[in-house]
């Protein structure tokens, strides 16, 4: 277990950084030059205050008219993706290893606070699964693989749970949680998780061609 253990936090996890890093830049360079090449006036007509207006608008519950429609999917919606990327950044433990690893560190928050955000991606995990399996629209356009990734969101949360409150096995499910967490990393630049960063320059096109050209809304 223990050869394990250093397996997974040492060369893995240099591993699934580098993949990590390196997908999101292939990602960001790859679509750069596609769309150069397929809408050679995108540079153009960008606009950094419309693009900026539409990310700002987007990011802000109830800021666009689809979110005001479906207020309850928008409060989990907000609340998951807060806490996903809230919890980790700032949980004690992973900030320790980042300050072992390269001599920096920064605030973290309370272990209770830490629980209580682990608990709401589950939560959130566990909604999104269920309005995947009973609402007609959602369920007709899921695939297999948005049911393995939603397991891949909800894994490091569940595993990291467990393993903090020193449950039974929790030994196995700490290496499991460092495992879970490395295979999110390199899933999200080559999965459609790559909208946590493909967001900002999606939006910003679609602010930027609205309000630069089409003298429009795009919320």
């Amino acid at each position: 277990m223990h050869t394990i253990y250093n397996f997974v936090s040492g060369p893995l996890a240099w591993v699934a950084f580098i993949l990590f890093f390196g997908g999101i830049l292939y990602q960001l360079i790859s679509r750069a030059v596609l769309a150069r090449k397929k809408d050679p006036y995108v540079y153009e007509y960008w606009s950094f205050f419309y693009a900026l207006r539409s990310i700002l608008h987007w990011l802000c519950p109830f800021g666009s008219t689809n979110s005001r429609n479906r207020p309850v999917l928008t409060i989990v919606t907000f609340v998951f993706h807060l806490c996903i990327f809230v919890a980790p950044l700032f949980l004690f433990a992973h900030i320790t290893l980042i300050y072992e690893a390269f001599g920096i560190s920064w605030w973290f928050m309370p272990d209770g606070v830490a629980d209580i955000l682990t608990l709401l991606v589950i939560g959130a995990c566990v909604f999104f699964l269920v309005r995947r399996l009973i609402q007609p629209d959602v369920k007709y356009l899921s695939t297999p693989m948005d049911f393995i990734l939603l397991g891949l969101v909800a894994a490091p949360f569940v595993t990291g749970y467990w393993a903090y409150h020193q449950w039974p096995g929790n030994e196995f499910m700490t290496i499991l949680h460092m495992l879970s967490g490395e295979i999110l990393l390199v899933a999200i630049p080559f999965t459609k998780l790559n909208h946590a960063f493909l967001f900002f320059f999606t939006r910003g096109y679609m602010g930027s061609e609205f309000g630069g050209v089409r003298y429009a809304r795009d919320w």
